[in-house]
């Protein structure tokens, strides 16, 4: 890994991936929808290249690939909330799956001239696994897939698209299924950042004052940012294309016992009390995954707890 392309730079895994690979001493190319007012502040790396526009754009591509010359691109630019997918699902499908096919293309183009053969990490969703049985859990790669949102939809589809490219073509693609991570910068629109914020918001109330929350009996499997993030690095380095991978912590949270673990870390004595716009459609009452084939090909483990995450948020909400 010399020279490493990064599409969706500028999110949340993106700046956690910049700073991984630039004290990793790689050369950077970071590509962005938009340029940030101030790239450095919002990732904090400085010395990479970056880029700006659209990935459904073939020009656009086609300029990048041919200016970063990579051999190495981690493909994390996606629509990744799951509502936001549902209230657009063609946009969803542009995002998640043509533009995707666009960057594999382009790719493909300056393999076969021989200017590159890189290894190209296409990051998927545990999302794609669908319902399952509870005496399936943890999931290994080898469960069906069954998508129940237009988000899980697109992440299957984008790993068909990219599957077939390296059957056909033989370009190096390697596919990671993460299942759910979080840390300090995440939106608040996911879980447990809105947790730690309604959390924060109570600190100095009386004990028993109600919280607002919504389905507390979704089960899943939390990983910390850094942890995916080394994960998807050693996937690039050991992962062996053609292959598919679970990033997983194979443990499951319920949400009632993450907010529990959110209220005791923040010292806050609240009453949760359902607030019905907060509930939504539980498609997937539980995901949890099994990491070995991981494990197994790169050495990867993960080293932070569901603890580490909550501290680094409550960290953050408090500064």
């Amino acid at each position: 890994m010399k020279r490493v392309l990064v599409t969706g730079a500028a999110g949340f895994v993106g700046s956690y991936m910049l700073r991984a690979l630039q004290h990793a001493g790689v050369e950077l190319f970071a590509l962005a929808t938009d340029p940030p007012e101030h790239p450095e502040a919002v990732t904090g790396v400085s010395g990479v290249t970056w880029r700006f526009g659209d990935l459904r754009d073939d020009a656009y591509v086609a300029d990048v690939v041919a200016a970063a010359q990579p051999d190495t691109v981690i493909h994390l630019a996606a629509i990744s909330h799951v509502p936001t997918a549902a209230a657009d699902p063609a946009l969803a499908c542009e995002v998640n799956v043509t533009a995707t096919a666009r960057l594999l293309y382009q790719l493909g183009l300056a393999r076969d001239a021989g200017v590159i053969d890189p290894t190209v990490l296409v990051v998927g969703s545990a999302e794609q696994y669908g319902r399952h049985d509870t005496h399936e859990f943890p999931l290994v790669e080898s469960a069906i897939q069954a998508p129940r949102t237009v988000y899980a939809g697109t992440k299957a589809a984008q790993e068909m698209l990219a599957l077939q490219c390296w059957r056909a073509t033989g370009l190096k693609v390697v596919v990671a299924r993460s299942f759910n991570h979080s840390g300090r910068g995440q939106p608040t629109r996911f879980l447990v950042p809105a947790l730690v914020q309604r959390a924060v918001e109570l600190r100095g109330a009386p004990p028993g004052t109600s919280l607002p929350v919504g389905n507390r009996s979704p089960i899943r499997d939390f990983l910390h940012v850094s942890d995916v993030v080394a994960a998807y690095i050693s996937l690039c380095q050991r992962g062996t294309p053609g292959e598919a991978y679970n990033v997983a912590s194979g443990t499951g949270w319920s949400v009632q016992q993450i907010l529990d673990r959110v209220l005791a870390r923040a010292g806050v004595q609240a009453t949760p009390v359902e607030d019905p716009s907060l509930v939504r459609p539980v498609d997937v009452p539980v995901l949890i995954g099994d990491s070995r084939k991981l494990q197994r090909a790169t050495g990867w483990s993960a080293t932070r707890s569901l603890d580490d995450i909550i501290d680094d948020l409550l960290h953050a909400a408090t500064l």
